[in-house]
């Protein structure tokens, strides 16, 4: 197992992925900042256009746009290759919530990390 990534390449990671997510929401919603219910709308479909481009990759590969870019990746503690929908759809949660995502523990690990027995390891 690789080393677990430190916390400046998980949020870089994190802020391409949200960038990612707001610029494909602006493809199909125009932001209109004077208009307070289009913003609404935008920053629902924005999330939920985040959650995509999280749960699914992550499921899959281990890791998101960000994440790749960043050289990092999502494994599963007891070796099993894919994380899992589940797990990725409780750790996209949990960093929503970005308490879970911030508070890290001795080992580098954040409680949406140990909720779902997962940890983030440097790739290169």
């Amino acid at each position: 197992m690789g080393a677990v990534a430190g916390g400046g390449r998980r949020f870089l990671a994190l802020v391409i992925d949200l960038v990612m997510a707001s610029l494909l929401t602006s493809l199909f919603i125009r932001p209109d900042y004077n208009d307070v219910a289009q913003m609404q709308s935008y920053n629902l479909w924005a999330v939920a256009v985040w959650a995509v481009i999280t749960v699914l990759p992550v499921s899959i590969a281990g890791f998101t746009p960000g994440m790749a870019m960043c050289g990092v990746r999502v494994a599963r503690l007891d070796g099993v290759a894919l994380v899992g929908a589940w797990r990725a759809l409780l750790r996209a949660v949990l960093t929503f919530l970005l308490i879970p995502a911030i508070v890290r523990n001795a080992d580098g690990r954040g409680w949406h990390d140990r909720a779902t027995n997962t940890v983030v390891l440097r790739t290169r």
